[in-house]
């Protein structure tokens, strides 16, 4: 029988919080190439293959075929086609990895405090300006069918290749939408989120392949 094969998240708090997952089911996943390898091992387990992936990239492999199991954000599931879902499946919402995908403007907006007052300010902003606002973002289709959904038609996606929050301050984009679990990056950019701008409340998920759906080793992820 040939091996399964588990992606994790390679850096930062939601790596950290995927091994302590695994280890609170006594799965220890063991490195034991050296922490620069980014392929890894469950201990005394022969049936795992295991490797360290951008949360992105996870979710394009499961979806392809080379990985069975892997920890991605709900997010970034709900950004790809929806095609993803028919071959990449959630087996469990995970208690960490909490994220809002929202829309935020620049502080001293005062006259816009929810999505219908942005449909109006964008068609003003059309009028004196000759174009449509732009919008940076990570996550194009989620934001155009959000903007859409609330009958705000009058704005351009930019997508954000990094810092996101500073397009508005450098006159990349006049706002924004980003992933935020404080809020606290935003406020630092002089950001505010608008009242009813949350397009998705996101965490971390055990995502799985349709073809192992009902392979027994999901029972010690349950």
């Amino acid at each position: 029988m040939s091996k399964i094969k588990i992606g994790l998240p390679s850096k930062g708090r939601l790596k950290d919080e995927s091994l302590a997952f695994f280890r609170s089911k006594n799965l220890e996943v063991v490195n034991s190439f050296g922490e620069r390898n980014y392929f890894f091992n469950i201990k005394n387990n022969k049936e795992i293959d295991g490797i360290f992936l951008h949360a992105r990239e996870i979710i394009e492999r499961i979806n392809d075929g080379t990985l069975d199991i892997g920890i991605s954000g709900l997010d970034l599931l709900k950004e790809l086609p929806e095609a993803y879902s028919k071959s990449v499946k959630i087996f469990k919402k995970l208690n960490f990895g909490f994220a809002d995908l929202v829309v935020a403007i620049p502080k001293d907006w005062l006259d816009v405090q929810n999505m219908a007052d942005l449909e109006e300010v964008s068609f003003e902003f059309r009028e004196k300006y000759g174009r449509r606002m732009r919008v940076a973002t990570k996550y194009p289709n989620l934001t155009e069918s959000f903007f859409l959904s609330k009958g705000v038609s009058q704005f351009r996606v930019v997508p954000s290749l990094g810092a996101t929050e500073s397009y508005p301050f450098t006159g990349s984009s006049e706002l924004i939408t980003d992933i935020t679990s404080t809020g606290s990056t935003l406020k630092a950019n002089n950001l505010r989120i608008i009242n009813d701008g949350t397009i998705l409340k996101s965490s971390a998920c055990v995502f799985v392949s349709k073809k192992i759906e009902k392979n027994k080793f999901l029972n010690f992820l349950k």
